[in-house]
C-alpha cells in the first residue's frame, strides 16, 4: 500500500466505526540497521529469495539518520529491536549504535544467529546492560541445522549461547534465550530442543514459520481481530521505509519514510490510519499484505506453570520461561512480552 492523499475519502460513513486508541509514539521500534546476513536460510522472506532479490534488499542504515529518529522517539522509551532482516552483529558501528539507544533510555532486544558473537561482543553487551539476547538455533543435530540454515555449525551456535551466559555471570542482564522456528525439516526435534535448553537459558521460544503470507501451521481463533502490531510496532527498513509490519520483508507495503517525514508523522500518518481503519471495520481485503495473514492471533497468550517454568502459549509462540529469572522482565521488555495486547 502506497502513501495516501490526505483527504480521508476512504472512510465509509455508513459503517458504525469505533476507533481503537493509538499511542502517540510506537511502544516498539524495529530498526534494520543493516540488511546484511551471513546465512541464506530458506525460510527467510528476504535471504531465502534468489540472488537478484537479495542484492536489491541489501543496505545499511545511515548512522546520523538513525540518531535523529531515536531522538524523536526517545520520550516513549520504546523497546528497540536493532534488526529486521539482517544479522545485527554485522551492522557497521554496532557498538556505537547500541550505546546510542541505551543513552536515550531505551530497552534493547537482540535476535542473532550467534555466529559472530565473540567474547568481546558478549562482554560489551553485558557491560551496557543490553536487556535481552535471543539466539536462533532451530535444531539439535547438525544434519537438521544444515537443512534449515544451510550450515552445520551447531557447536559454534551452541557455544555462543554458553559464551553469553558466562559473560553475564552473576549480573542481572541481559535476559538470554534460544529460539526454534518449527517447520517440516525440524519438527521432530522440537521436544528435544525444549528439553535441552529449558532451565539452562532464561527463555526458550518455539514459533511457527511464516511463508507465503501466512502461518500455515497456526490454528487461529475464528473471530478475527485488529492486529496489535499496527498499534504497537513500527518496522523501519534500512532506507527509512516503514512497512505495515515486520513480516513484510520485501517491502510490498509502504507506510511512509521516517527519514523524509519523521517517525511521529509516519506513525500517525494517513497510511497507518487507513490500515487501522480497515482492520477495525473488518475490511481485511483492503490491505493486501494483511488479507491472508493470521499473525494477528499471536498476541493472545495462555499461561501455565510446570517444573519451574512459566509457559506462555499463543497460536504462534510458546515461551518456556525460568521462573527464577523472571526478574529480567522489566520496563519496555516487560510491557511488550507480558502486558495485555492492544484490542
Amino acid at each position: 500500500m502506497s502513501k495516501q492523499n490526505a483527504d480521508f475519502s476512504w472512510i465509509d460513513p455508513t459503517i458504525d466505526w469505533r476507533p481503537l486508541p493509538v499511542p502517540e509514539l510506537p511502544p516498539r521500534l524495529i530498526l534494520d540497521l543493516a540488511t546484511k546476513c551471513n546465512l541464506r536460510c530458506g525460510m527467510c522472506p528476504v535471504w531465502g529469495q534468489d540472488d537478484e532479490v537479495v542484492e536489491n534488499a541489501k543496505g545499511v542504515m545511515n548512522l546520523e539518520a538513525s540518531r535523529k529518529l531515536l531522538d524523536e522517539l526517545m520520550d516513549a522509551k520504546p523497546l528497540v529491536s536493532p534488526c529486521l532482516y539482517g544479522e545485527p552483529l554485522l551492522a557497521p558501528d554496532f557498538r556505537t549504535r547500541m550505546l546510542d539507544m541505551k543513552s536515550r533510555g531505551m530497552s534493547i532486544f537482540i535476535n542473532t544467529n550467534g555466529l559472530s558473537l565473540t567474547n568481546e561482543i558478549a562482554e560489551f553487551l553485558v557491560s551496557i546492560q543490553i536487556d535481552s539476547v535471543l539466539i536462533s538455533n532451530d535444531a539439535t543435530t547438525k544434519a537438521t541445522l544444515k537443512k534449515i540454515r544451510g550450515v552445520d555449525k551447531l557447536e559454534k551456535i551452541e557455544s555462543a549461547v554458553f559464551r553469553m551466559i558466562r559473560a553475564r555471570g552473576d549480573h542481572e542482564f541481559p535476559r538470554i534465550g534460544v529460539s526454534f522456528t518449527m517447520q517440516d525439516e525440524n519438527r521432530l526435534e522440537r521436544d528435544d530442543f525444549v528439553e535441552r535448553w529449558s532451565g539452562v537459558v532464561d527463555c526458550v521460544r518455539v514459533g511457527l514459520v511464516f511463508q507465503d503470507g501466512t502461518f500455515k501451521d497456526m490454528s487461529a481463533p475464528k473471530k478475527r481481530k485488529p492486529c496489535p502490531a499496527i498499534y504497537k510496532t513500527m518496522a523501519v527498513h534500512h532506507d527509512g521505509q516503514v512497512t505495515v509490519c515486520c513480516l513484510d520483508g520485501l517491502k510490498s507495503s509502504n507506510m511512509g519514510n521516517v527519514f523524509e517525514q519523521g517517525g511521529k508523522a509516519v506513525w500517525n500518518g494517513e497510511a497507518f490510519s487507513q490500515v487501522r481503519y480497515y482492520h477495525e471495520t473488518g475490511q481485511w481485503d483492503k490491505v493486501p499484505f494483511c488479507k491472508p495473514c493470521n499473525g494477528w492471533a499471536q498476541y493472545e497468550f495462555e499461561e501455565t506453570i510446570q517444573d519451574g517454568l512459566l509457559i506462555r502459549q499463543s497460536p504462534e509462540y510458546v515461551y518456556y520461561n525460568r521462573i527464577d529469572r523472571l526478574n529480567t522482565w522489566k520496563g519496555s521488555l516487560f510491557n511488550f512480552h507480558v502486558a495485555e495486547p492492544v484490542r
